[in-house]
């Protein structure tokens, strides 16, 4: 099983922070590093110093680091026009040879539109966006050097556009859509995506969402057309620790309330979270993105790597 960090840095975190973090990421063998994208805290503690944007501190990251995976969950497809976004991400993938991954998403948390200035259209027209943005975004990055783009859509429109520059990876950094939805996340993860992620629920939740995007996948003919299969993945909060009692203080920040859903976190020890694996893995999850609180923590992280990491080896 592949084990990559989230983290969220609106929660209050610097640059430095995340770096230092991202650096403890890849010395402790973890596959990615992974980061919200968000311009705001989202209970009562402001998050100070403020919010760092997510694709600025990847291009940063992109030039620190040197093996670790790169990348969103999941950027709103509110916050950026998809030209500058494939643009962006191409850019970033090209800093960091070819590491990147773009996870997008419709857009939900209101009050952090409302705060910036940033127009946040009903759920379905979010989602409409959404799927435009990824026609769009996947477009320009499979357009033959020498070629251009031309898009009429309902949203956006784009004309003559050279696009340019071409990512690292061909034909494009991997695509991540995730989410409960039952209905359209599935038909827009198994028509654009590579990967699609179950976002911190229970395991039988998420098998039920892994059944509903392979179900999608054969509607839209994704298999016999040899297409790879989606790579199926899943979020999980984590907080573990040695002893019962450090695992309830790292778990502590789960119980804040907060805009997200109840989640279903595993405070424990290393062995439970090994446990909880071996249980994602039996219904077809062979990627966990883990999600740590504390980015200061970094006993935390070496804990996981060094008694977690290596007993999914063989998983």
């Amino acid at each position: 099983m592949r084990v990559c960090v989230f983290v969220e840095p609106h929660r209050g975190a610097t640059y430095d922070d995340q770096l230092r973090f991202a650096r403890s990421v890849e010395e402790s063998g973890f596959e990615g590093f992974f980061r919200a994208d968000h311009y705001q805290s989202m209970g009562t503690d402001p998050g100070l110093p403020g919010p760092t944007d997510a694709w600025l501190t990847l291009a940063a990251l992109s030039r620190e680091t040197s093996r670790i995976r790169l990348g969103t969950l999941v950027s709103s497809a509110t916050f950026r026009l998809p030209g500058p976004l494939a643009v962006l991400v191409a850019q970033v993938d090209q800093m960091s040879g070819g590491r990147v991954e773009l996870g997008i998403g419709a857009g939900w948390y209101e009050r952090e539109h409302t705060s910036y200035g940033i127009p946040f259209p009903p759920v379905v027209e979010r989602f409409d966006r959404l799927a435009e943005q990824l026609e769009v975004v996947t477009g320009l990055w499979r357009t033959p050097v020498g070629g251009t783009y031309h898009h009429d859509g309902r949203y956006y429109r784009l004309v003559d556009a050279p696009a340019l520059p071409k990512p690292t990876q061909v034909p494009g950094p991997p695509i991540i859509v995730g989410g409960k939805g039952p209905k359209r996340t599935p038909e827009l993860a198994a028509r654009y995506a590579d990967e699609f992620n179950m976002p911190f629920r229970s395991v039988p939740d998420t098998a039920t969402a892994y059944e509903r995007v392979r179900e999608a996948c054969d509607r839209h003919g994704r298999t016999a057309s040899g297409r790879a299969p989606l790579v199926l993945s899943a979020g999980i909060s984590v907080a573990v620790g040695r002893t019962d009692a450090e695992a309830r203080r790292r778990g502590t920040p789960l119980h804040v309330r907060s805009a997200l859903p109840a989640e279903d976190a595993v405070i424990g020890s290393p062995a439970q979270l090994v446990d909880r694996l071996g249980e994602f893995a039996a219904v077809g999850t062979t990627r966990v993105h883990l999600r740590l609180i504390e980015l200061d923590d970094l006993d935390h992280l070496e804990l996981i790597a060094a008694e977690v990491l290596p007993q999914l080896e063989d998983r």
